[in-house]
């Protein structure tokens, strides 16, 4: 984690002018209704950000119950509609993962981020999409985020696929056999 001046050198004037964004999501409503603690965690990024020197926070929490991964998430569209418009400084989540579980989205967000000046903060940092460093460690987080997610689904998906090739073998037939069962 960043401590001090380190943190204060990427955060400029020019951030501050702006307002900060905190992007809150849970990815079920099973989530949203059982895991406050993390719900707790993710609105006090507006204290943090205050802490950084940021006035004016806004948070967007129009995503919580839907998963990163799905084709509908208006927070994450009013999100990215506000850093084109260059009404922000900088966007804030618990995990920079939290913002987008596929590339598309991630880099989209990126590239964004890159061409208005606008800082990516999350627990371990802040990220400048401008510094080649803080550009690769962002890619290499959201590559691990994908990952993640891929990963995950495989393992869920696998005693499904493992269930149905058993299935199959047992209903497997040679012509004759299936001839002599059912009359032509």
């Amino acid at each position: 984690m960043m401590k001090g001046n380190a943190i204060m050198d990427k955060i400029t004037f020019d951030h501050l002018s702006r307002a900060a964004y905190v992007y809150v999501r849970q990815s079920t409503s099973d989530q949203v209704a059982n895991n406050h603690e993390s719900q707790k965690r993710q609105y006090n990024l507006a204290r943090r950000a205050r802490d950084l020197g940021w006035s004016e926070v806004v948070i967007i929490d129009d995503d919580l119950g839907r998963s990163g991964g799905g084709s509908s998430r208006p927070g994450f569209e009013r999100l990215l509609g506000a850093i084109c418009e260059g009404r922000v400084g900088a966007v804030l989540a618990l995990e920079a993962s939290r913002f987008a579980r596929n590339g598309r989205d991630w880099h989209t967000l990126l590239e964004f981020c890159g061409h208005v000046n606008c800082l990516i903060i999350d627990e371990d940092g802040v990220y400048d999409p401008h510094l080649i460093n803080d550009r690769i460690l962002l890619g290499m987080k959201g590559a691990m985020s994908e990952f993640e997610l891929s990963t995950i689904r495989q393992r869920l998906f696998w005693p499904y696929m493992k269930k149905q090739r058993e299935v199959s073998y047992f209903f497997e037939f040679q012509p004759d056999t299936l001839r002599s069962i059912v009359p032509a």
